[in-house]
């Protein structure tokens, strides 16, 4: 039997609204999925299209979060780790490896390896970028059904201009990350 070796990464951790969102991924090396890289170099059509891919053809997969609340009790580096662990411990099955993208692990009981730019060199990376990105694109979309006035489906949560302009004209939702220095800032001027 070949090993289970996962893939996780993270999507979110800089937009001011949301949950953080993390993808564990156990490929299935007899069922290769073509065009699987950093999910950021892939237009949203391909993501979309290779995320059903990896749901269907992947071992296993499972989307780890932490909330706007747990963001911003424990802090965003600490709540990207709870939510990698959750997506982990989703799978339903124990790993015999966790690479992750970046230089930093949970503190977990895994046997697992940091990699830098690891969505763009291995294979389960890159499907767990793709499929996290892909999650989190459509909890901005729920929201801009919910909430149109803040155009989330254009910056996703993003501190651009245009999201600045909306939360000074129209507030601060519950779903922000009110530890957030621009967010915070307009609940103090409150």
């Amino acid at each position: 039997m070949h090993k289970l070796i996962a893939g996780v990464d993270e999507v979110g951790r800089g937009p001011l609204v949301g949950d953080v969102v993390t993808a564990a991924v156990i490929l299935d090396p007899s069922n290769p999925i073509l065009g699987l890289t950093d999910s950021k170099k892939l237009s949203e059509k391909k993501r979309v299209a290779l995320a059903e891919e990896i749901r269907s053809k992947a071992l296993y997969w499972s989307i780890g979060r932490a909330s706007p609340e747990e963001i911003d009790s424990l802090n965003i580096l600490h709540a990207t780790m709870l939510a990698m662990t959750r997506a982990v411990e989703a799978l339903g099955v124990t790993p015999d490896l966790v690479r992750v993208d970046g230089n930093r692990l949970p503190a977990w009981n895994y046997v697992s390896e940091a990699i830098v730019k690891g969505d763009s060199l291995h294979a389960e990376i890159s499907a767990a970028s793709i499929i996290a990105k892909v999650e989190r694109d459509n909890d901005m979309l729920t929201l801009h059904q919910a909430y149109p006035q803040y155009n989330f489906a254009g910056h996703k949560g993003y501190p651009t201009k245009a999201h600045f302009a909306a939360l000074a004209e129209f507030g601060v939702l519950d779903c922000y990350r009110k530890s957030f220095k621009p967010v915070r800032a307009l609940l103090e001027e409150i």
